[in-house]
């Protein structure tokens, strides 16, 4: 049996899917879908980390995000879409909110390790990097306007803040810097895939 990671890939663009198994397969058991219906045939408690379009035609992304989560398979899930992020994503369950195109194969290999990398991390911090990536998300997309009106956003700072406060001690003891961050106003690798940088238009 193998020790390494298991990635399911899941983007009804078959190049796409494939271009992306390709850059990972020598890293980590990948696994493949090309629609919502195949993943959620695919997805099971050996899965480690999920990278999801967000547009499919069958089922979307959202719906399979929402089924993985009933199931209760702790996995890490990154939505890898050309949708642009509205307040909608903050009601979502996933653990980072990436644009596409993922343009090279070592930034998707960063993303992959940091989701690996928060899989080490108990419940409370994995919902702390989760909240900060909805936030810095939303942010990059809304103005100040926008989001002074949202309860949901106001609602998602409150929680992130008392997270933060109970983490504190915490975050000095991990090397992680999308961890540190959080806490430090550090600029990371890690903290560019929670923005999103390479945001683009899309189909996915």
């Amino acid at each position: 049996m193998s020790s390494k990671p298991t990635v399911l890939i899941v983007d009804d663009e078959r190049a796409i899917t494939d271009l992306h198994a390709r850059w990972l397969e020598d890293s980590y058991e990948v696994r493949k879908a090309y629609s919502g219906s195949e993943a959620l045939e695919s997805v099971d408690e050996s899965v480690d980390i999920v990278l999801l379009d967000r547009r499919m035609p069958d089922l979307s992304g959202q719906e399979v995000l929402e089924k993985i989560r009933e199931r209760d398979i702790d996995c890490r899930v990154a939505m890898v879409t050309a949708v642009e992020p509205d307040f909608d994503i903050l009601e979502l369950g996933f653990d980072t909110y990436i644009n596409k195109p993922v343009s090279d194969p070592e930034q998707l290999h960063d993303i992959v390790e940091s989701l690996e990398t928060r899989s080490t991390y108990d419940e409370q911090v994995q919902r702390l990097l989760s909240l900060a990536s909805k936030k810095a998300t939303i942010e990059s997309k809304k103005d100040s306007t926008e989001l002074g009106d949202n309860e949901e956003y106001d609602d998602l700072k409150s929680e992130l803040s008392s997270l933060r406060e109970r983490l504190a001690d915490t975050a000095t003891d991990l090397d992680d810097d999308d961890l540190r961050a959080e806490f430090h106003g550090r600029n990371t690798a890690g903290s560019k895939l929670v923005n999103g940088t390479d945001a683009t238009n899309g189909d996915g």
